[in-house]
């Protein structure tokens, strides 16, 4: 089953702001950080300027067992209202149990992403369930490579 369940929260492009803060309280470095700029291009997207570009896209802080995780909004999709300021982030030991325990949450629920592999995770996928929870599933290294 599920590796491990983290939150991530979502912010209204002071992502970076709040992270610095949390990093003061809670202390530790960031695991990472990018900005929208650094993700490669999408068809058809348009060009951010130059403020959307410097919201963040991802950004992680481990605390204690757990990671703290969280991004800006993306401009294309506008700002975000409490209760979708933030998701569950599941990290799968598998493909296998990351379908299912996607499927599962579905159940009656909205698929925003289907489970596929991204430039920034071998499969990942994000769903919101019947109840109005916002989920993030993701599988860090798939299977095959562990083999190698």
């Amino acid at each position: 089953m599920a590796k491990a369940i983290n939150t991530y929260l979502i912010f209204n492009g002071n992502c970076e702001e709040a992270f610095q803060f949390y990093r003061s309280v809670f202390g530790g470095e960031f695991q990472y950080i990018g900005k929208f700029k650094d993700a490669p291009p999408e068809d058809g997207d348009e060009a951010l300027s130059e403020e959307d570009s410097n919201r963040i896209m991802h950004v992680s802080l481990p605390i204690g067992n757990s990671v703290l995780m969280g991004s800006d909004s993306h401009p294309k999709f506008g700002d975000v209202g409490f209760g979708d300021n933030f998701s569950i982030s599941i990290s799968a030991e598998s493909t296998e149990d990351a379908d299912k325990i996607f499927n599962g949450l579905t159940d009656g629920g909205r698929v925003d992403m289907p489970m596929q592999k991204t430039f920034w995770s071998s499969y990942f996928g994000m769903l919101k369930d019947k109840f109005g929870v916002n989920w993030m599933i993701d599988l860090a290294e798939c299977e095959e490579d562990d083999k190698s």
